[in-house]
């Protein structure tokens, strides 16, 4: 299974606007959570990675949100080629784990771009003011080990957001399969 590591964005950005559609063609823009920390996860149905840790990731959004965080996902695949990570699939998805948040498609893929999103999962954790302050894995826990799936690192940086206390610096990249970006649409930011 190929592995791909998140690109790391810098602390302290800002977060790059969006307006892509849910499941239900509703158009969710980031300009609604204004004032609100903010989770934005790249996300996808087929990867191994994502499945590994999706009823997981399911259940801590809910608690995140209940704390006040506002929570989406994005699939920027190519549908064309991976027609599994299509928005009908998207929507079968959301049902089965039953997503508390929107799951929007980012089919231009200028949403991963800006956002610099290399893998999927890749986490962003944004304060009030839409600042970064946590990129990086959900845990340790990767398809084929044994390490439990806990949701640690990301769970403690949103709890140490939302209580007002320091995030640790000592970050660690997300790992999962790479965005499928269409032909001819590959980031430069990899190389």
């Amino acid at each position: 299974m190929a592995r791909t590591l998140s690109t790391m964005m810098e602390l302290g950005t800002s977060a790059p606007s969006f307006k892509l559609p849910d499941l239900n063609g509703e158009i969710i823009s980031d300009d609604q959570f204004i004032n609100k920390p903010m989770l934005v996860m790249f996300i996808c149905n087929h990867c191994p990675y994502v499945k590994h840790v999706i009823h997981k990731l399911a259940a801590l959004a809910k608690d995140y949100q209940s704390r006040g965080v506002a929570v989406v996902a994005i699939n920027s695949n190519d549908t064309k080629q991976y027609p599994d990570d299509a928005p009908q699939k998207m929507k079968a998805l959301a049902a089965e784990y039953d997503f508390s948040f929107p799951y929007l498609f980012d089919e231009s893929q200028s949403v991963a771009k800006a956002y610099r999103a290399a893998c999927t999962p890749d986490f962003y954790l944004f304060n009030a003011e839409h600042k970064l302050v946590y990129r990086g894995q959900m845990d340790e826990s990767r398809p084929g080990t044994n390490v439990p799936i806990t949701g640690r690192d990301l769970t403690a940086a949103v709890h140490s957001l939302v209580e007002g206390k320091p995030i640790f610096e000592n970050q660690l990249p997300s790992m999962g399969c790479n965005i499928k970006w269409k032909p001819g649409n590959e980031p430069d930011y990899f190389g």
